[in-house]
């Protein structure tokens, strides 16, 4: 064996688990397994995971913040038109130099697989173009997806479609869309209909800002359903954001919900941000926002959390921690049950891995070698203590790692200088 990690927690549950690795690839998993390898990693009965998937970010826009000015209303619209006037200023080279220390960031972190729209409004797809280049050059330890994002929309951008097209034929991985920035609901619903045909034309998955409003009436989400299930495209579509749906009444939200599951059309919510730019014409009470989290969940609807943004026009904040993203989605959606917790873990781990279709994802024989130990003894206690990442490891390779979270004590009155661990109960 090449690798072997003894006395691991998962995320199930289960403890005191070894896990011998050969081959890039998870060769078994039990209690006491008879194994010699070359290199045994002791867990020390903390949880050891599958690593974190982000199934929404703005790659193309991370570590922009300040360019060229600041979001002074820290608003979306703002946000977005201070995109537009950068964009005729970026180069490749500033792009791609972003996004690589974005990925330097995420591994660090034990997130190893992202999928990233980027804005084909720019005729020169520059962004497209540096993005496919930081794709191939993370290949070895980070699965980059791209959606091919219509960020000005697809009929209100003169040439938004054809420059999609042409970002797919390039390399580009999944369509996406914006149908609540369309100039009517009309053009949005139409632009729902053309992107999934298009997508079912080409065998390629779907993913669609959806609703990202206050607005109770922005309803596109029912549509998107609706194009998925004529279509034949169960599982391969998703919604994110869907914050409209907070505010709309909770009879047509009984009747909207099972459109969702029977469609098969994911949920993928952004807590940091939905919080943050949603909510912006009240006064008080103020929405949260997000999207209905709990009730998603409890409809069969597959739900998963995304970062959105890192330090650009809409977001100052952020560093590619998804266990953040995961704590605050918990408390937004006041899921403090310990199952409600353990699924907000699972939000950031096995089910955006689905969404995005990632091959090999888990903690089973034959899975790929990618894996996390974290300084934690749970998935609730990883939440809570936002986890510092012991090991991330790739194809069974430790590509990053870092020494356990602990203190010297020295108080008065107390014993003796002490270690204490900081991850204790």
């Amino acid at each position: 064996m090449d690798l072997l990690i003894r006395n691991a927690s998962l995320p199930n549950g289960r403890t005191g688990v070894d896990i011998a690795i050969a081959g890039g690839r998870i060769n078994a998993v039990g209690v006491a397994l008879a194994v010699i390898a070359e290199q045994e990693i002791d867990a020390g009965g903390n949880l050891v995971t599958p690593p974190f998937v982000d199934a929404h970010f703005h790659m193309d826009a991370t570590l922009s913040y300040g360019l060229p000015r600041v979001n002074s209303s820290g608003t979306l619209l703002e946000g977005i038109a201070l995109w537009g006037e950068l964009k005729p200023m970026l180069t490749q080279e500033a792009l791609v130099a972003r996004a690589m220390q974005y990925c330097d960031w995420a591994v660090a972190r034990g997130l190893l697989a992202i999928r990233s729209h980027v804005d084909i409004c720019d005729d020169r797809l520059l962004a497209v173009e540096a993005l496919l280049h930081v794709k191939r050059r993370v290949a070895p330890y980070l699965d980059l997806q791209l959606v091919a994002f219509p960020q000005d929309g697809l009929l209100r951008s003169p040439t938004a479609f054809a420059n999609l097209k042409r970002a797919i034929a390039m390399g580009v991985d999944v369509v996406g869309g914006i149908p609540h920035f369309e100039r009517t609901m009309a053009e949005g619903a139409e632009s729902i209909k053309l992107l999934c045909q298009f997508a079912a034309e080409k065998g390629l998955r779907v993913d669609m800002h959806c609703d990202e409003s206050d607005d109770p009436m922005s309803r596109h989400i029912e549509t998107l359903a609706f194009h998925t299930r004529r279509l034949g495209m169960h599982g391969l579509v998703a919604g994110s954001h869907l914050t409209s749906m907070h505010s709309m009444d909770n009879y047509y939200v009984s009747k909207l919900l099972p459109l969702i599951r029977e469609a098969g059309v994911a949920a993928i919510a952004n807590p940091l941000i939905n919080i943050t730019l949603q909510g912006r014409h009240d006064s008080y009470p103020k929405r949260r926002g997000m999207t209905r989290v709990p009730e998603l969940l409890e409809a069969g609807i597959d739900v998963a959390f995304g970062h959105d943004c890192v330090m650009d026009p809409w977001y100052s904040l952020g560093s590619g921690d998804m266990l953040e993203v995961a704590h605050m989605g918990l408390h937004v959606a006041q899921m403090t049950g310990q199952e409600a917790m353990h699924a907000c873990f699972m939000a950031v781990t096995e089910t955006p891995a689905r969404i995005l279709g990632l091959g090999g994802y888990g903690l089973t024989p034959g899975c790929n070698a990618d894996l996390v130990v974290l300084d934690a003894g749970s998935t609730v206690e990883a939440i809570r203590l936002r986890a510092g990442r012991r090991y991330v490891i790739r194809r069974g390779k430790v590509i990053s790692q870092s020494p356990a979270a602990q203190a010297t004590l020295n108080l008065p009155g107390r014993p003796a200088a002490q270690d204490f661990r900081l991850n204790s109960a």
